[in-house]
This record gives structure tokens, C-alpha cells and sequence, in this order.
């Protein structure tokens, strides 16, 4: 059993009612807020805020300016990358088979089922109550929408949502739907945001892209 023991240092914040277990890295400028929960060799950068009540598991990477959100769940060797937002109630899951017993109806045991990692890249932001499924990578700077279940892989500056969520568009860095086309080649094309950057998206990540279902494939389903 790992020894817990809660601290508050100058260089970083930790709220007394959280808990760091041992060997848990925080940088400079971190704050740790109510009742989380940090297990044991999990690393967290610098100048992020781990809201109220979140739980990061074992062997977690975190970057630098990361925001995780009230109630968050961060299973097993979840890799956060720089600038990332999570929001409320998130879950990151890491079993694809789930199972409190073995065959022969023995408890399992830690050792007795494999981890699958989640990654999540620079400056993308998870939406509140949305879940991510086992072994996702999501790309840099992409967005998942609220409530949404993320089951596949997504690019980098796509936007997706749904149960299961689809890649509905792009994005630009700043989180507007990239709309203005300023040229293509056989291999991408460059769009401009009303920002002012410009962002290229590989054609065989937009070819991705799921169309809105149309009315009577809506009125199918609603039968």
C-alpha cells in the first residue's frame, strides 16, 4: 500500500484535502484542488490547474499548462501532452475487456489484464462527460465535443462528437471551424481561419470527415 502523504510547497499549490501519493512530480506553478486524487510516479508540468475531486492513476504523464476539469478520471499511464483541456467529468477508460473475475471466478488481480494507453496531443480540448475508449490517440489541437464516446483515432485539428463520435469538421488552433480553402495539392489543402493562421489538413485525414445525415436517413432511424 503506497504511503500517502499531502503537502504544499512554495513553488506549486495542493489543496489540503488532496492526495499525492509517493513519487508523484508536480511543476512549478501547478495547482491541486479539493479532494483530488495523484497516484503513485504520475507526472505532472508546469502552471497546470487539477480541478476539484479528479483522479489521475498510476504512471500518468502530464504536460505543461494543462487544465483538468472538476471530477476528471485519468486512468493508467494516460499521456497528456502540452496545453490540453479536459473537461468536467471526462473518462479516460483502459481495459478493452473489462472483467472483475477470471474464467475460473477468481478475483483479478492487477497484474491479470493488459493496459491499453491513451494519448491525447498538444492543445486539443475534451468536452465535459465526454469518454475516451481504450488505446485512442487523439491528435494535436483537436476537439471532441461534449458527451461524446471516442472509439477511433482522430487527427490532428479534427472536430468530432457523438456516440460514437465522428469527425463532423477541422479546426483551427484557436478552435473556430476552418472554412476559407487557400489552395491544395495532390497531398493536402491549406485552409485560412478568421484568426489570420493557416492550417493544412492531409487530404486523407478530411476524406475522414462524416457528412451530416440527411432527412431520410434520419426518418430510417427514427422508424
Amino acid at each position: 500500500m503506497p504511503k500517502i502523504k499531502k503537502q504544499q510547497k512554495k513553488d506549486y499549490f495542493i489543496h489540503p484535502t488532496a492526495i499525492i501519493e509517493d513519487d508523484v512530480q508536480i511543476g512549478t506553478g501547478t495547482k491541486v484542488w479539493h479532494y483530488s486524487h495523484i497516484r503513485q510516479n504520475t507526472k505532472i508540468g508546469q502552471n497546470c490547474i487539477v480541478g476539484s475531486g479528479v483522479f489521475i492513476d498510476v504512471e500518468s504523464k502530464i504536460g505543461d499548462n494543462v487544465k483538468i476539469q472538476n471530477r476528471a478520471i485519468i486512468y493508467h499511464e494516460a499521456i497528456i501532452e502540452n496545453g490540453v483541456f479536459i473537461g468536467p467529468n471526462v473518462c479516460f477508460t483502459n481495459d478493452k475487456i473489462p472483467r472483475a473475475v477470471n474464467p475460473d471466478g477468481s478475483l483479478k488481480l492487477a497484474d491479470d489484464w493488459e493496459v491499453s494507453t491513451i494519448k491525447i496531443g498538444e492543445g486539443s480540448a475534451i468536452g465535459a462527460h465526454s469518454v475516451i475508449t481504450p488505446g485512442v490517440t487523439i491528435g494535436k489541437w483537436a476537439l471532441v465535443g461534449s458527451g461524446s464516446v471516442v472509439t477511433k483515432d482522430l487527427p490532428d485539428f479534427a472536430m468530432a462528437f457523438g456516440n460514437p463520435a465522428r469527425i463532423r469538421d477541422f479546426v483551427c488552433k484557436c478552435g473556430q471551424k476552418l472554412k476559407e480553402e487557400i489552395s491544395r495539392d495532390e497531398e493536402n489543402i491549406k485552409f485560412r481561419c478568421n484568426c489570420g493562421l493557416e492550417i493544412t489538413i492531409p487530404k486523407k485525414d478530411y476524406k475522414l470527415k462524416s457528412e451530416p445525415p440527411t432527412e431520410e436517413k434520419l426518418k430510417v432511424w427514427l422508424r
